[in-house]
């Protein structure tokens, strides 16, 4: 059984490009500044159409989480960690912390992101704590 893969389309490329090379991207409004996840055609903050794309330093903190005991389907074992992750440069993301089966983790605790493979095409951004 194969994981479901994420939509990937000409607004999202960029961010799965950098995935491929092991880099998290966010958009940036060029207008205002603003960083945001997941890609959109405008800035949340200003309503801009005038985005790029920057590299970030893939640290953050476990803003929330919850323990998955089981998986939608067999393609997924449980169990696994869903986390929000508070990225350093200000976006949250959500995401899975990969080295961890939930005992002892806090919201607060930092994480450092990591990739696996999600298919044949795809590298999956998860999180492993620091």
């Amino acid at each position: 059984m194969e994981k479901i893969l994420p939509p990937i389309n000409a607004i999202s490329q960029p961010y799965w490009d950098g995935c491929q090379q092991g880099v998290l991207r966010v958009q940036r409004c060029i207008t205002c500044g603003h960083l945001q996840l997941y890609p959109r055609i405008f800035c949340t903050q200003c309503a801009g159409e005038d985005l790029d794309w920057i590299d970030v330093s893939g640290k953050g903190t476990i803003a929330s989480y919850t323990v998955v005991t089981r998986g939608i389907s067999k393609a997924y074992s449980a169990p696994y960690v869903v986390s929000l992750i508070d990225l350093d440069e200000g976006p949250r993301m959500m995401s899975s912390i990969v080295d961890s089966d939930g005992t002892g983790l806090e919201v607060g605790m930092s994480v450092e992101v990591a990739f696996e493979p999600w298919s044949e095409t795809i590298m999956m951004p998860v999180f492993k704590l620091l």
